[in-house]
């Protein structure tokens, strides 16, 4: 099933992999709830996909000293580190912004890159469900 306003880099989704990417979605606006941006006022929520069915949401934490502000992508990957999960451990992350033209920025992007350039990233832009593959969304990503 595909869900109106949605586009995909890769079509090929059946329709129970959609619905799951759209549910992961609701929990990371579920998670956006949680966001402590007393200074922005930029609420943001991740939901991070782990293969064993796990799943693991974070959101954005703000500081008065702006460069130590934490991102909602960020801050999941952490504390999925933190439980124990490693690069190659997850099928996607969705995030959600209070904001309808968001996508997840470059450092979020190198983050979640580490974990598995094939990993799948779902957000909202201009109306539309975005699901790509974050290869598309960094082609040249940065590898040690």
């Amino acid at each position: 099933m595909q869900h109106k306003n949605s586009i995909f880099s890769k079509p090929e989704y059946d329709a129970e992999t959609v619905d799951r990417f759209h549910s992961l979605l609701a929990d990371a606006h579920n998670a956006k709830e949680n966001a402590y941006c007393r200074y922005s006022g930029f609420k943001v929520g991740a939901a991070l996909l782990a293969k064993d069915g796990t799943i693991i949401t974070g959101c954005n934490v703000e500081n008065a000293s702006y460069g130590l502000t934490i991102c909602a992508e960020r801050s999941a990957i952490v504390k999925a580190v933190s439980m124990g999960y490693r690069p190659g451990d997850f099928v996607a992350i969705a995030i959600a912004a209070s904001s309808p033209d968001f996508s997840p920025c470059g450092a979020c992007r190198e983050v979640i890159n580490e974990f598995g350039d094939e990993m799948i990233v779902v957000f909202e832009f201009r109306g539309e469900t975005v699901v790509s593959v974050l290869k598309e969304l960094l082609p040249f990503n940065f590898k040690l």
